[in-house]
């Protein structure tokens, strides 16, 4: 028995986010698409799937694809655990581990050993940086801050930052809203 199972899309919030976007009705939907009304409000509150013809049809009435509004999907409600790699214990290379699989409104990632702390980033949106183990230096906004193990430095959407370890076998978890989600407000106003 697997830990991860492919679970299906939801593809409704992403058809009606679509539709809305071009500022159509329903009705206009299903007369470009020749699907009908009721089907396509099935299909948008996720009572009803798709075949690949109807994806199809819904997509050009959309100006669109299907793959993009297959993209733009929701996956349905799952559970997957992301394993420990076992050979990487006593491994204390530097490396980047994903800890969340797909594309999803959050990512996570474990981060082993020292990057190119030159290295200067700048995420659309809020970011947690997690020091599980060791000690790292996190430079944002002009000024220094010094983590332990168990320490957490939250960062808002836009922050120029770069960090480096200072102590060997240093392990950050740094969790995030994904870049595709508009989760910043236009802070220039």
């Amino acid at each position: 028995m697997g830990d991860h199972k492919e679970q299906p899309v939801r593809v409704g919030a992403a058809v009606r986010r679509r539709r809305r976007a071009l500022e159509l009705t329903l009705a206009a939907v299903a007369e470009r698409s020749g699907l009908s009304v009721p089907f396509l409000s099935q299909v948008e509150n996720d009572r009803a799937r798709p075949s690949s013809t109807s994806l199809e049809k819904l997509a050009d009435a959309l100006r669109t694809t299907a793959v993009e509004l297959l993209a733009a999907a929701d996956p349905a409600a799952s559970v997957d655990v992301v394993r420990a790699d076992p050979t990487a214990e006593d491994d204390f290379e530097p490396r980047t581990r994903s800890l969340v699989r797909g594309h999803h409104q959050l990512h996570a990632s474990e981060i082993t050993g020292d990057h190119d702390a030159g290295r200067e980033f700048q995420h659309r949106n809020d970011e947690l940086m997690y020091v599980a183990d060791g000690a790292v230096e996190i430079e944002a906004e002009g000024r220094a801050y010094r983590l332990g193990r168990g320490d957490t430095l939250y960062l808002t959407g836009g922050v120029r930052h770069r960090w480096r370890a200072t102590v060997p076998d240093t392990r950050v978890i740094v969790v995030a809203v994904a870049e595709h989600i508009e989760a910043v407000q236009d802070r220039s106003r």
